[in-house]
């Protein structure tokens, strides 16, 4: 194999980012970091010799539908990047945190909706992340289902997530080789249930209730381009 040789990627990624009032002191920086990703992933794996062909960006922002009702989450379609960046950095820009009510929140829909994501299923190698920043643990999926905003097709418990993640190939959610899933959670439940027992997940503790400012950024993406 010579040394030009370059494995190209197809990359999708879904960023899930808590929006509630305790991400105040952080938000402006995950929205700035989740802005950069793109040059800085590319950039960090043209060094590897890895070359991303095609990346794709959606986003999923999430707060608690007891509390917030209509505003509980946001979810788009996938942006491709570069073309979609202009679009994709309105997007990020307009989130806000606020709302939430009690510390936990409903993150577990979020990674509920991201792994249901409609993946890109071509290219010779293939990426499938989820990156999940919160400072907040979790309710018990189903906590928020008197709301009339609550999705059907949720999955019931952690037992039918954890299903899903584990069995996403047979389930045609996600590719078993190409998923990865990138934890930036408090140890608590239930993300520490998620590191402890799902595949291909790497968790980085946050301090709960205390934003993210912990996590080195540069780490962060480092971590990124080697998993992918």
């Amino acid at each position: 194999m010579g040394s030009n040789y370059k494995l190209t990627y197809n990359v999708d990624m879904v960023f899930c980012i808590d929006c509630t009032g305790s991400m105040d002191n952080i938000i402006e920086i995950v929205k700035t970091n989740a802005l950069n990703f793109y040059n800085d992933v590319t950039n960090t794996m043209a060094a590897k010799n890895k070359h991303i062909t095609q990346l794709r960006v959606r986003v999923v922002a999430f707060r608690d539908y007891v509390a917030d009702g209509a505003d509980a989450m946001m979810v788009t379609d996938f942006f491709r990047l570069p073309q979609d960046a202009a679009t994709f950095e309105k997007c990020v820009r307009s989130l806000r945190a606020d709302g939430g009510g009690d510390d936990p929140e409903d993150g577990l829909e979020a990674l509920a909706y991201a792994i249901k994501s409609k993946w890109d299923t071509e290219g010779m190698k293939r990426r499938q992340v989820i990156v999940v920043w919160t400072d907040a643990a979790t309710h018990p999926l189903g906590f928020g289902m008197n709301s009339g905003f609550y999705p059907k097709g949720m999955a019931r418990d952690i037992r039918e997530l954890s299903s899903w993640w584990g069995n996403a190939q047979e389930k045609g959610l996600m590719d078993r080789n190409a998923k990865r899933l990138l934890l930036f959670a408090p140890d608590a439940p239930d993300w520490n249930v998620i590191s402890r027992n799902w595949d291909n997940v790497l968790h980085f503790p946050s301090e709960a209730g205390n934003g993210l400012q912990n996590l080195d950024y540069e780490e962060i993406i480092n971590v990124i381009a080697n998993s992918l």
